[in-house]
């Protein structure tokens, strides 16, 4: 890698990320059903209807994989807690083992001299709350508000840095809108709603962490740069209805307290009543805010309803999960947050990385990353306020509807037998790190 650590300024965190469903092993240790189990178990939403049961086995082989992340040489370790697992029917009494498990977590952290670095929420709603429509229910942010005084109560008072929801977007528009996350809804509605409601609920959730005395509390958007798949101009309004939802939604709703007007123009009529009177709560002062960048789309125009788009396919080089690699976006997203949302406010990259297959050849993942790395010290160059770093991920682990083939981790994972193997990216990011 031509990057190192001492390219960057003193003080600047390099961190790993995993998520709890991802790699902990939900059949453990007292965890409750999750929306996930039942998504995974109807035919064609999950390859091979895989889950996450068992995943990395984390919930048992946590110390092993924080001294992955010592002798990686990391400051921090972005993780993220478990509702399921520390609220099993999702509201009312805590399940034990779960708060003990985080709070093993926490420690062991510490006791290795890495920064933890938590995030509530990383998808897994509690069965019994989707039975009750979930992020469609107005009454979540109060249910999820319990949540973080449930967890938070127990860790916060050690944890270096707290965010609520990871990827908004993800949990609202790709589950509710687009149908490929669970709970797999194809409904406008529903998706208007769990946006709205999932930003209410991150800043019910800052509010609480505050009311605990916590700092150092931001929001985690992910983004992805959409180009106009022709020069036609109905691919460039095209383009630019992708960006307002994507980009532009999230971002305008915690620090302009606005809405897009592209969005607006086919969600307002199922916003909840009274949504503009929430952004008070939405709005909350943050500490930061994580940008979680992987690519780019070519978006085209679609005569059929709004936001009447399509995806077109790309000419970049692609990843294991088809998506094209655009080292450049993360540098046009840091540049934009700063000069149209957050301005001296500092930022953070919480996710970048590279699913690959498994060959034996881990080139092109550290190519990835030396060239994300890159982009990251250019918009530092630029002025932006860049704190940290984050790869996604530590481990291999499940990769949600495409199961456990599309591999993301610096260390390798036999499913089978559980046995971690740090890869070529690992050791090449680990010398970087020690320069």
């Amino acid at each position: 890698m031509r990057h190192r650590r001492s390219d960057f300024p003193p003080g600047f965190l390099f961190a790993a990320a995993t998520s709890s469903y991802q790699i902990e092993g939900h059949g453990f240790g007292g965890a409750g059903e999750t929306h996930w189990d039942t998504f995974a178990a109807t035919p064609g939403n999950v390859v091979r209807a895989e889950d996450g049961r068992v995943a990395c086995d984390h919930y048992h082989r946590m110390d092993a994989d924080l001294d992955l992340c010592a002798a990686l040489g990391l400051d921090a370790y972005r993780f993220s807690t478990s509702w399921a697992r520390v609220m099993p029917e999702g509201t009312g009494a805590a399940n034990p083992k779960g708060l003990d498990f985080y709070d093993r977590l926490v420690d062991g952290c510490l006791d290795r001299g890495l920064k933890p670095m938590a995030t509530l929420y990383h998808w897994e709603l509690p069965s019994p709350l989707a039975d009750r429509g979930g992020w469609r229910n107005a009454d979540m942010p109060d249910w999820f508000a319990d949540f973080t005084a449930t967890v938070m109560g127990r860790i916060g008072d050690r944890v270096f840095s707290a965010a609520p929801i990871n990827e908004p977007w993800c949990v609202s528009w790709l589950s509710h809108f687009e149908g490929h996350h669970a709970p797999g809804m194809r409904d406008i509605r529903a998706a208007a709603r769990a946006m709205h409601h999932v930003l209410v609920a991150h800043g019910r959730a800052i509010e609480v962490m505050r009311g605990l005395g916590m700092g150092n509390l931001g929001a985690v958007c992910n983004f992805e740069r959409a180009f106009p798949a022709d020069d036609s101009e109905g691919a460039r309004v095209a383009a630019a209805r992708y960006d307002a939802i994507y980009n532009r939604f999230f971002l305008g709703g915690l620090f302009h307290r606005r809405y897009p007007d592209l969005v607006l123009e086919g969600l307002e009529p199922y916003l909840p009543r009274g949504w503009q009177d929430d952004f008070d709560t939405i709005a909350a002062p943050l500490d930061w805010l994580g940008l979680n960048y992987y690519t780019c789309k070519r978006i085209g125009a679609d005569d059929g309803p709004w936001p009447s788009y399509a995806y077109r396919k790309g000419p970049l080089p692609k990843t294991q999960v088809d998506w094209e690699i655009h080292p450049e976006g993360l540098h046009h997203f840091l540049t934009m947050a700063r000069d149209e949302y957050t301005g001296d406010l500092p930022l953070l990259v919480t996710e970048s990385g590279m699913a690959l297959a498994h060959d034996g050849n881990d080139d092109a993942r550290i190519a990835y990353v030396d060239a994300h790395l890159g982009e990251a010290l250019r918009a530092i160059r630029d002025g932006v306020p860049l704190a940290g770093f984050t790869y996604w991920s530590l481990l291999d682990n499940y990769e949600w509807s495409l199961g456990y083939e599309k591999r993301f981790g610096l260390v390798h994972v036999d499913f089978e037998t559980q046995e971690r193997t740090p890869k070529a990216s690992y050791h090449a990011l680990a010398e970087a790190l020690r320069a």
